[in-house]
């Protein structure tokens, strides 16, 4: 089945660069949360309007010679799906390209089949929490068509 976008249901979540250009390059396998999801499939991936600015993805953009203010933001840049989340373990640290002290009290959410859109796609609505719908207004991701566990 071809999907089309944009899709009005199909939920976002913003993730500054340069962590969205390394998780469209199946670098980053791993995004690092506060708290669990129980959000399964598809998701649009956001690219928000800042780069981070932390340490370690200064150095994950060193590393992968990109330059985090070239790249798109404050759109959507593809779909990732989350196939699961559970507690990080030290040994996530290379798939979520962060060092293993980041990763202590934090939730390991999966991803896998990213896909990068040919042209960007710009919101309807901006992000509004860590779950937006870009393209219809304001509701309930727990009652969108996403699996939960």
């Amino acid at each position: 089945m071809t999907q089309t976008h944009p899709d009005p249901d199909l939920i976002a979540l913003g993730i500054r660069q340069p962590w969205a250009e390394l998780i469209l390059r199946g670098v980053k396998t791993i995004e690092v949360r506060s708290q669990e999801t129980n959000v399964r499939g598809p998701i649009y991936l956001y690219a928000s309007k800042k780069p981070a600015e932390i340490e370690p993805a200064l150095a994950a953009a060193r590393e992968h010679d990109l330059e985090p203010e070239e790249l798109p933001m404050g759109v959507i840049v593809g779909t990732v799906e989350i196939v699961d989340s559970a507690p990080c373990r030290p040994g996530d640290a290379a798939a979520s390209c962060v060092p293993r002290s980041y990763l202590t009290g934090r939730f390991a959410w999966q991803l896998a089949n990213p896909v990068r859109f040919d042209d960007p796609l710009t919101v309807r609505f901006l992000p509004y929490g860590v779950w937006f719908y870009p393209f219809k207004r304001r509701g309930n991701p727990g009652t969108s068509r996403r699996r939960r566990k």
